[in-house]
Formats: C-alpha cells, sequence, structure tokens
C-alpha cells in the first residue's frame, strides 16, 4: 500500500512526481540511467523500488554550485567549467541522498541504494531532455531541484519504478 505523500519516479516516463495528502502536488522532467534500471552496484543503473530521503544536503548553497562527495567545491557551474571539465558528472545545486527500504532488492549488500550513492540531484539544464542519461542518480533542473528539495522532508518515501 502506497503512503499518503511521497516522490514517484518514472523511469519511462522520464518523470518525478511530487504526491502529498494522496494529491498529485506537482509533476518534474527528470534523467534517470542511460544503463535503464538495476540494483546491482557498479552498474550504474537507477535502482527500483522504495526509498527514502536519508539525507537532504546544501540547503543553503546557490543554484548550480558544484558538488563532490556530497561538499560543495566552491565552484559554479559554467560553460567555461564544463569545457575545463569535460569528464566531470556534474552533482550541482542540491542532493537529496536515497536510502533503500527493501533487503535483497535495493538494501544491504551488494545492491544497497545508500551505499551506491544514489541521489535526485541537479545537473546542467540541458541534460535534462526527457532521455536517460546518468550513471544511475535521478537528475533534475536546478530550479526545479530547488522547489522539490523545499518541499520534502527526510524519511520521505520515494518510489522507483520502469
Amino acid at each position: 500500500m502506497k503512503p499518503d505523500s511521497y516522490i514517484d519516479i518514472s523511469i519511462s516516463g522520464q518523470c518525478l512526481f511530487l504526491i502529498k495528502e494522496g494529491q498529485l502536488l506537482q509533476s518534474y522532467p527528470i534523467s534517470t540511467a542511460k544503463n535503464g534500471a538495476g540494483e546491482l552496484m557498479g552498474s550504474e543503473c537507477t535502482p527500483t523500488g522504495w526509498h527514502r530521503i536519508r539525507a537532504k544536503i546544501g540547503a543553503d548553497q546557490p543554484s548550480q554550485a558544484v558538488f563532490v562527495g556530497r561538499r560543495p567545491t566552491g565552484e559554479i557551474y559554467s560553460a567555461d567549467l564544463q569545457q575545463q571539465y569535460p569528464q566531470r558528472d556534474w552533482v550541482l545545486t542540491r542532493i537529496l541522498w536515497l536510502g533503500g527500504l527493501e533487503p535483497g532488492l535495493n538494501r544491504y549488500g551488494k545492491v544497497d541504494s545508500t551505499w551506491r550513492y544514489i541521489y535526485i540531484h541537479g545537473c546542467p539544464d540541458e541534460k535534462i531532455d526527457g532521455t536517460p542519461g546518468s550513471h544511475g542518480c535521478v537528475r533534475m533542473k536546478n530550479l526545479d531541484l530547488i522547489e522539490l528539495f523545499d518541499r520534502v522532508d527526510t524519511g520521505l518515501k520515494v518510489y522507483i519504478h520502469d
């Protein structure tokens, strides 16, 4: 049974839905893994099933702040920075760090979403174009992510499905 309030992430639809008290509050375009759905560590796939927001990171950071290892670098994303570091997987603005809730599917061992460092995070806005492109995380446009971040609390459940 689904809770009254949660985040619903459709991999096939490349869309995130914020559900509050049983009502659709907002929908956002996203980008999930270019390798599709999957739970195994190292697969670079987006894990499915029930998760929760285990941590909210970056509340006081500006839009497009760059994060490495969940810490702000002091950089602000720009086209010049992209040219300087073309291979970087950009984690921008805010991080909602997910933890799996289903033992054997997305929790513990080689399928643990927390230790796979699966986030909902910002990225260069042009990467949100309706196609999967991440390394496993759920990417969002930066202003969309700030809006979502401000509307959710740690512990909120997140359902990811194909």
